[in-house]
Formats: C-alpha cells, sequence, structure tokens
C-alpha cells in the first residue's frame, strides 16, 4: 500500500499524466464502446491487483457500464484515499446502498440500521427492501450494548451506521461495533459521508465496507451527483463489480471526471467546513434563540470523546432546535442571506434546511421522525464572520 500522505493520493492517486499527451488530469472518456482487436481482443488490461495496493481490476475495455478509463481513475482514487482494495463509482449514494444491499443481502436477512439514520437510507430499507423479504431493525449505533442486545433478538447479516449521523449528528464507535459485527458473524459498513476520508477512515478501524454520496463533500461543489463504495475484501469487491454490471448503476465519465477533480481540493476544504461549522456551533450554543446544538466538536457533545478519537476533525455540518418551536425554525430558513435555502450538503457554499420538511420527511410518523424544531446547517467555507452575522441576524 501506499505510503504518501492523503493530500498526494488524492491529487495522484489513479490520476498518471496521460500517455500519449502528457495531460495531468485524466481526460473525459465520453465513450459507450471500444474498438476490440480481433473478438475478445480488448484493450486496457488490469493494471494492478491487490498485492500493489488498489488498482482498476479490469481485464480490457469493451462498454462503459462494465468499465471505462475516467470512472476507473475516480473508483482507484477513493479506493486510496479509504485504504481499501478496490473502489466503485456508483450513479448515486442511495445507488451504492442498493447495489451492496442487494448484493450481500437475501430474503429472509436482517439489517441494523441508525435509529437516526438518513431519511433515504430508511425508505431504502422500509419501503424497498422489505418488500424483498429483508427485514430492519433501528438501533441507537451509539450505545454497542444495544447493537449486541439486538443482534441476541435476531441475527443479522449487515450492521450499517452513519457517524455521525444525518441530521442529528450522534458518533458511534467504529471498532466497538466492528468487533460485535464480526464475532456475530455480520458485515459493519460504515456510512462515510458527512466525516469523508480525510476526517474519518472506517477501513482502518475495523469496517468491511464504507459507503459515500460523493455528491456531498467529495465532490465538494453542488455540481454533480454520485455514490461510491470501497471494500476491504477483493472477493466482496468481486460480487459488487458482477451486481454493478449487471443492474447497470455506475456513474458516468463526466460525473466521475466531476468528482475526481472535487477530490484534489478535499483536504484543505475541509480543514476550512470543520474550522467555520465550530464557530457557528459556538455561536449558536451561546444564543437565547437556540434551545440544543448538535455538533461532535462541542465538550458537551455525548459523542465527542468518541468522536476525537477516530476524527482528525469535527466536519462541517451543525444542526440546532429553535427556541421558537417549528414556526419558528421554518422561519429562520427563509430569513437567511448567505445560507441558502436547499436540501443536500457537502458543497463550498453553505446551505440551510428544515429536515422534518425537506431531506427528513419520508421518515415523518415513524420512530426516526425527526424534530419539528430542528434546522440542519452545512457550513461552507466563505468568510467566517460573515456566516456568523447572516445567523445571528435570521435568529434575530
Amino acid at each position: 500500500m501506499s505510503t504518501d500522505g492523503f493530500e498526494t493520493l488524492a491529487i495522484h492517486a489513479g490520476q498518471e499524466p496521460d500517455p500519449v499527451t502528457g495531460a495531468v488530469v485524466p481526460p473525459i472518456y465520453q465513450v459507450s464502446t471500444y474498438k476490440q482487436d480481433g473478438v475478445g481482443g480488448l484493450r486496457g488490461g488490469r493494471e494492478r491487483g491487490v498485492a500493489d495496493g488498489p488498482g482498476r481490476w479490469i481485464e480490457g475495455y469493451e462498454y462503459s457500464r462494465s468499465a471505462n478509463p475516467t470512472r476507473g481513475a475516480l473508483e482507484e482514487c477513493l479506493a486510496a484515499l479509504e485504504g481499501g482494495v478496490r473502489g466503485f463509482a456508483f450513479a448515486s449514494g442511495m445507488a451504492a446502498e442498493d447495489g451492496l444491499l442487494r448484493t450481500v443481502c437475501r430474503p429472509g436477512d436482517h439489517v441494523l440500521i441508525p435509529h437516526d439514520a438518513y431519511g433515504g437510507t430508511y425508505r431504502l430499507a422500509d419501503a424497498v427492501l422489505r418488500d424483498w423479504g429483508v427485514s430492519y431493525r433501528p438501533v441507537p449505533m451509539s450505545e454497542p450494548a444495544s447493537v449486541r442486545s439486538a443482534l441476541r433478538d435476531q441475527p443479522a447479516r449487515v450492521i450499517w451506521v452513519e457517524t455521525p449521523t444525518n441530521p442529528l449528528l450522534s458518533v458511534a464507535d467504529i471498532t466497538a461495533l466492528a468487533h460485535i459485527a464480526h464475532e456475530a458473524g455480520a458485515l459493519l459498513v460504515v456510512d462515510n459521508t458527512f466525516a469523508s476520508p480525510y476526517l474519518q477512515q472506517p477501513l482502518a478501524l475495523g469496517a468491511d465496507v464504507v459507503v459515500h454520496s460523493t455528491t456531498k463533500y467529495i465532490g465538494g461543489h453542488s455540481d454533480v451527483v454520485g455514490g461510491a463504495l470501497i471494500v476491504a475484501d477483493a472477493e466482496l469487491g468481486e460480487k459488487i463489480a458482477y451486481l454493478q454490471n449487471a443492474t447497470g448503476a455506475a456513474a458516468g465519465p463526466f460525473d466521475a471526471w466531476l468528482t475526481l477533480r472535487g477530490v484534489k481540493t478535499l483536504g484543505v476544504r475541509m480543514d476550512r467546513h470543520c474550522e467555520n461549522a465550530g464557530r457557528v456551533a459556538d455561536m449558536l450554543a451561546a444564543h437565547p434563540a437556540v434551545d440544543e446544538v448538535f455538533y461532535p466538536g462541542l465538550a458537551s457533545h455525548p459523542g465527542h470523546e468518541v468522536a476525537a478519537k477516530q476524527m482528525r476533525g469535527f466536519g462541517g455540518i451543525v444542526t440546532f432546535r429553535s427556541a421558537g418551536g417549528e414556526a419558528e425554525a421554518v422561519a429562520v430558513c427563509g430569513r437567511t442571506r448567505l445560507f441558502t435555502l436547499g436540501e443536500s450538503l457537502g458543497g463550498v457554499e453553505s446551505l440551510i434546511e428544515h429536515p422534518a420538511r425537506m431531506t427528513h420527511a419520508s421518515v415523518a410518523g415513524s420512530v426516526l421522525e425527526v424534530p419539528a424544531d430542528l434546522v440542519r446547517l452545512s457550513v461552507g467555507i466563505e468568510t467566517a464572520e460573515d456566516l456568523l452575522e447572516d445567523l445571528r441576524s435570521a435568529l434575530g
């Protein structure tokens, strides 16, 4: 495996200069098919194997659903950043989640999900996989004892973890959960979207698979939708590759190129996201219009010590409960100038939203329902003082 630093890998892994022109940026291979040198004579070939570190794992190019050089460059880079043996770029984060669960689960299997999971993950489990015969149970992943208890009640094929979670930012101990999962014969899957591989590397802590919505921090510019899986086991990687090709949920070459461009600045962007979010959280914690602030960087956060142990920073998402209730929470979302009202997160620009009516409307009425007075901030990389003044004005 490479000994290069994170920022070096982000710029160079999978991104060697073009051998024909010397271009330092991988080209966009906007192509659907490839010339063969005789029947079955595919150009390309496997570039590297497990012994050399993460590779593109291709036998040759024949059709871009199966393999594309631009997508391969992104997949190799993501595998290197997460310390995995293989990466896969999907058309969206939800496509990546669906692809993994349909690879490892069969009708009759059981999955544990966070009790405060992302609304899309809950919808996939409740409205799609359940009809396929896969059951699920929400569990507070920040409580290892609760996970053990749930496994005693019913064995699980997968323990699905978000840390920090969306939108309540609870933190799970990845190392502890990996031990519990493997002891029970389950796979530990970690959604690392909120942290990004710059702040947290779950595979090094014992996880089996990492999931990303690359739309968020990895892409970083709110201009592309994508998802990714990175695995620690080559055999599981082969199975995912087969399903991805069979179902066709792969990232297109231009989307892969945009995401790879975003990856290059992930480290410096995350440093600023964390710095700005920390200042926003401190301001909100002292503001009379705010009842409660959720941010792992605050010493008062119940997951602060675990986050400090397994993350190199606390991320760019801050959520808070409005002292004025739901109506005021909605009103605050409409009064900001720099924080744009919109879904998604992780871009360079700051966003504000009302989860109960927007990103998490799908969990309304369920055990995963979020507080109606909750506001979620995706803190961007603008000048911190400008963001603080915008929020102070909106809060009144």
